[in-house]
């Protein structure tokens, strides 16, 4: 069951985006139990898959502000 405050809100946010309630609630309980799957909750840090592979500066984590910003 929803409760009524919510159903009306989620109506409204369903017109709003041109869908039925149906169709918002299916699509809202997709998104959620994607990102619960994924155990990121769709971070986009936690979501970048890039790897660097090639040679780092030894003293990188100490001056990242001077590699990353010339600074």
């Amino acid at each position: 069951m929803i409760p009524e405050g919510s159903k009306i809100r989620a109506a409204r946010r369903a017109n709003s985006e041109g869908l039925s309630l149906g169709g918002f609630i299916r699509e809202s309980l997709e998104r959620a139990l994607k990102s619960d799957a994924a155990g990121t909750l769709d971070d986009p840090l936690l979501n970048d898959n890039a790897v660097y592979e090639g040679d780092t500066e030894v003293d990188l984590a100490q001056n990242h502000d001077i590699y990353l910003y010339g600074e």
